[in-house]
């Protein structure tokens, strides 16, 4: 197992520690917008949870085995976009509330850090955030090419969201994730 450096280590128990926080503003925040009704609170703030706690991991020694978990879950965040009816640009934005969350909660512990420092771990967040933005767009456009291909137009929705298969992909993604946060 490789180590991570300790500034990063920091930053990771820092958002761990904001996690309840950062989920419940940004469950808030999605409350008001389009698309989000259709989806019970308590699982868009376990999803919200989930991507957090894999941020989490992508900080971690466990990096690269975490890499594929945040894909995973970012693929099916867009997957989930999509079902709600969002347009490409709304998925973009509501994973852009994770960086200024990210900011908000943890940006004045990293502010502490050696300047070098906290550019590097504002950097690595920025890039975990990036990616996971590209990934959930790769999920939302899978989601609706699959739509258009396998839907009649006519007589269905080109994409349909339940609780509680939601609810069955999110405990498939937080077992995927179980092993290496139980190895933190």
């Amino acid at each position: 197992m490789r180590s991570s450096h300790p500034t990063q280590l920091a930053a990771a128990k820092a958002t761990l520690d904001a996690r309840d926080a950062m989920v419940a503003e940004w469950a808030n925040w999605l409350v008001g917008r389009s698309g989000s009704r259709n989806i019970p609170r308590p699982t868009v703030e376990r999803q919200y949870r989930l991507i957090v706690e894999t941020l989490v991991e992508m900080l971690g020694p466990l990096k690269r085995e975490a890499r594929m978990v945040w894909q995973h879950v970012m693929e099916h965040y867009g997957r989930t976009a999509a079902a709600r009816g969002l347009a490409a640009g709304e998925v973009v934005e509501e994973l852009q509330q994770l960086r200024v969350l990210l900011i908000k909660y943890i940006g004045a512990f990293v502010a502490t850090m050696r300047p070098r420092r906290a550019v590097a771990v504002f950097l690595r967040l920025n890039t975990i955030v990036d990616s996971g933005i590209a990934a959930a767009v790769v999920g939302y456009t899978d989601a609706l090419v699959a739509s258009l291909l396998l839907t009649d137009r006519d007589s269905q929705q080109l994409t349909e969201t339940n609780a509680d298969d939601m609810a069955r992909q999110l405990d498939g993604l937080e077992a995927e994730l179980g092993p290496l946060a139980g190895r933190r």
